[in-house]
């Protein structure tokens, strides 16, 4: 579904990748690891399509190259970012920004009765108040209720590649349980490609099958699967050993 190939990245002429490899199957949970600031994130954004990045090398997507394309053109095709800190957004309610997406991903009119009943039934599911249907996005809103409304728009959307970028940061216990059932029961009924960006193992074990990429001095030094995690979270970085892989 989703493959990066010999890929050099680059914010501002420093670069932050060199050679990067990468390639994730449809159904597949793949989770990057790293000290804070080894690129994580960058790699999310790339993806994405943001444009303070230089990317040498090929992005392709169900077999396309999509390298080059805009944001809103890799959304269309169903990639989709929820990342730790969504922004929010005056004068625009979900319902509105969601009526306009879902129209433009089909290419066909939104039943509105329809859409209105999907959202309802989704606010329930994630015990987010139906109030926030209505309401402008993110704004005067907790981390929380943020982190539910992402869920929201994805529930709504049903994108085939979800990148979640430390979407369980800055929640309590509870929140994070519901934010990490939410993604499994999607994953489940969806069989989405998943890439987790985290620090904590709570949303990663929800999973009993993930590969696991650990990444240092600008690529991938390690690769494992849910044991290679867990030594992570219980030991750190430095017990692996990584000069040694270099």
């Amino acid at each position: 579904m989703l493959e990066l190939i010999n890929l050099n990245l680059y914010i501002k002429d420093k670069i932050l990748f060199k050679d990067l490899n990468l390639k994730i199957n449809k159904g597949e949970v793949h989770v990057l690891m790293g000290k804070n600031g080894v690129g994580k994130s960058s790699i999310a954004k790339i993806i994405m399509g943001d444009n303070n990045y230089k990317v040498e090398g090929i992005i392709k997507y169900n077999g396309q190259d999509i390298t080059n394309l805009s944001i809103y053109e890799r959304a269309k095709l169903g990639i989709y970012l929820l990342n730790q800190t969504p922004i929010q957004i005056e004068g625009v309610t979900n319902a509105e920004m969601l009526r306009v997406a879902l129209s433009e991903k089909t290419g066909k009119p939104v039943d509105i009765f329809a859409f209105n009943k999907e959202l309802e039934n989704i606010c329930e599911k994630l015990e987010l108040d139906k109030s926030f249907i209505h309401r402008e996005i993110n704004v005067g809103c907790s981390g929380g209720e943020r982190k539910k409304i992402e869920l929201l728009h994805m529930w709504l959307l049903k994108p085939s590649l979800i990148i979640l970028d430390e979407i369980d940061s800055g929640l309590d216990v509870d929140a994070i349980k519901l934010v990490a059932k939410s993604i499994k029961e999607y994953a489940n009924t969806y069989k989405p490609a998943i890439i987790i960006i985290t620090h904590s193992s709570t949303l990663i074990n929800t999973f009993t099958d993930f590969q696991v990429h650990v990444l240092d001095h600008q690529k991938i030094v390690v690769n494992g699967n849910k044991k290679l995690a867990e030594k992570v979270l219980k030991n750190g970085f430095k017990n692996l050993n990584i000069e040694h892989l270099l």
